[in-house]
């Protein structure tokens, strides 16, 4: 824990630095070579200061030990974080938006920008491309959501700046100032994207949902594995941060003991750990063979799985 803690926090400063001389580079050459464009480039970089803060908060927050009010500890802080990303990204593009959308309609006409906002975007482009290849590798490695949802958005960032450079391209070639404004315009758009992406893409988790249905077959074949244990039902998977918590009631022999079944329960906890990546923690219930109860709504039976699957 305290490692990945580390691993985040100094992807997140180094993120920050990063941004913080691409987006002022941008901005200020943006207004000195008269190029909205750049300029909005700029903004958006300057969301992915604010989205490594917030990660680098984060870090810290998720490194907590579970107490009494947060038994299950901080790790979903994580996802929480996501959602504040998109909503950091959303404002920014609804900012850059109205400015954009104000020069297109106002009546002055507007000059062509200079050649030095080819050179800053260009610079842009590659200083993007090192830093989106470093958080993706330190968010796979140590499986934060909030590092690759920040990687994808210095990877579209890179989009954003190939489309910058191609009005620039554009705008010199045929005399048009005015592609410059619709370029970013087309940007905020683009941003408009990406917020909503990342927003929707965190729901699943903070609903305790589960995106890979595979996880649920891996489980049940580890269980059938285990010998003693029969039928197991409403089987629940969810995510923590980057790990998984599992409950699940299982069937075993009436006539054996509580210790013969505790030590089924043991067995299936050890081979489920073995099986599947990343394990919080696990819950056994169990119950005799043939056990009915009428509120069993919740979780999954093997065949809810292999219908799912079928669907998919």
């Amino acid at each position: 824990m305290d490692k990945r803690q580390k691993n985040i926090t100094k992807a997140s400063w180094i993120s920050i630095w990063g941004n913080t001389v691409l987006a002022l580079l941008k901005i200020i050459l943006g207004l000195i070579s008269g190029s909205l464009a750049v300029v909005a480039d700029g903004i958006d970089s300057s969301t992915d200061i604010a989205a490594s803060i917030i990660t680098l908060v984060t870090a810290r927050i998720i490194s907590r030990p579970p107490n009494i009010r947060f038994p299950y500890g901080y790790e979903k802080a994580d996802t929480v974080a996501t959602k504040a990303l998109s909503f950091v990204i959303f404002f920014a593009g609804a900012q850059l938006a109205i400015s954009t959308i104000q020069r297109l309609f106002d009546p002055q006409t507007a000059e062509s920008p200079k050649l030095l906002a080819v050179y800053v975007t260009i610079f842009s482009i590659i200083g993007k491309i090192a830093l989106s290849l470093f958080l993706k590798n330190i968010g796979n490695r140590n499986k934060s959501t909030m590092l690759i949802a920040n990687a994808r958005n210095m990877q579209n960032d890179v989009l954003i700046s190939l489309t910058v450079l191609i009005g620039l391209f554009f705008t010199f070639t045929l005399k048009l100032p005015i592609l410059d404004s619709i370029i970013a315009l087309i940007v905020s758009i683009w941003i408009f994207r990406i917020a909503l992406q990342i927003f929707f893409q965190s729901n699943t988790e903070l609903m305790d949902g589960m995106k890979d249905p595979v996880l649920y077959c891996e489980l049940f074949n580890a269980v059938k594995k285990v010998k003693g244990a029969q039928n197991p039902h409403r089987v629940r998977l969810r995510k923590i941060g980057n790990y998984n918590m599992i409950s699940m009631d299982i069937e075993v022999d009436p006539n054996i003991t509580v210790n013969e079944a505790h030590k089924i329960a043991q067995s299936i906890e050890t081979i489920i750990r073995e099986t599947l990546p990343d394990v919080y923690d696990i819950v056994v219930h169990v119950e005799p063979i043939g056990n009915l109860e009428e509120n069993e709504k919740y979780g999954l039976r093997e065949k809810d799985v292999e219908n799912l699957q079928k669907k998919v």
